[in-house]
């Protein structure tokens, strides 16, 4: 039987693609809690995995040759477990390539704009003293609704983000795209997305991954100290 993948997680966004990726794989996991809010992501034990302090990231006892291995960065974690059970990294290199090429866009583009978007629209406004910036809100709330504006029109020819198959990138895109009115966003003029994302959310393995401690998922806008470590404050 395969060894159980040692994952560090919270429920987030990027925490969600590695728990989706895991249950479309099969691959057995077990889940090790980091509280962002509680600062579990500067503990000197989670540091020799993470070195960035931010989750997710996995330990894989049976890794190249048998050995375990560390993982941190939820894209390098997506192209790990792609290669090691030969799924979701499309057939062929020019498959190959279009997963690469929009994985790269998520994690340079959807992943940071959105999480700005996030934090700007909800989170800054409810700081003490508040900070609300009509700037930042404008520029962020935008550049989301660029990137949203090129996934329709990828998705316009496409079933999936990388083509007509199913992949990491639909796994990393999806929980923050699913995100879409948190970040100020209309899906009135994204029909392509519209359609992409209710595909993507109801498969039985994407909503088994969105739950994974779930309960566990909370607003920060009234928590000062979970602000204070988060925001550095």
């Amino acid at each position: 039987m395969t060894a159980e993948i040692e994952l560090h997680y919270w429920p987030t966004p990027n925490g969600w693609k590695i728990t989706i990726a895991l249950e479309e794989m099969g691959l057995p996991y077990r889940v090790k809690l980091v509280d962002i809010g509680a600062g579990e992501q500067f503990d000197p034990a989670f540091l020799k995995i993470a070195p960035n302090n931010r989750i997710p990231a996995i330990v894989d006892p049976e890794g190249p040759g048998g050995a375990p291995i560390p993982v941190f960065e939820s894209g390098a974690i997506l192209l790990y477990l792609a290669r090691k059970t030969g799924r979701f990294l499309g057939e062929g290199e020019r498959q190959r390539v279009a997963v690469e090429e929009w994985l790269m866009w998520q994690v340079g583009g959807v992943g940071p704009m959105a999480g700005q978007a996030h934090h700007f629209l909800t989170y800054a406004p409810a700081l003490d003293p508040p900070q609300d910036l009509p700037y930042a809100k404008d520029r962020y709330r935008r550049e989301v609704a660029r990137l949203y504006g090129v996934l329709d029109r990828r998705l316009a020819d496409h079933r999936f983000v990388a083509g007509d198959f199913y992949s990491i990138a639909d796994m990393a895109i999806w929980p923050w795209a699913s995100l879409w009115e948190r970040q100020g966003q209309t899906l009135d003029d994204r029909p392509h997305m519209r359609r992409w994302l209710a595909e993507v959310g109801a498969r039985p393995a994407v909503q088994r991954g969105r739950a994974v401690a779930a309960e566990r998922r909370t607003s920060l806008e009234g928590d000062r100290r979970a602000q204070e470590i988060l925001f550095r404050r």
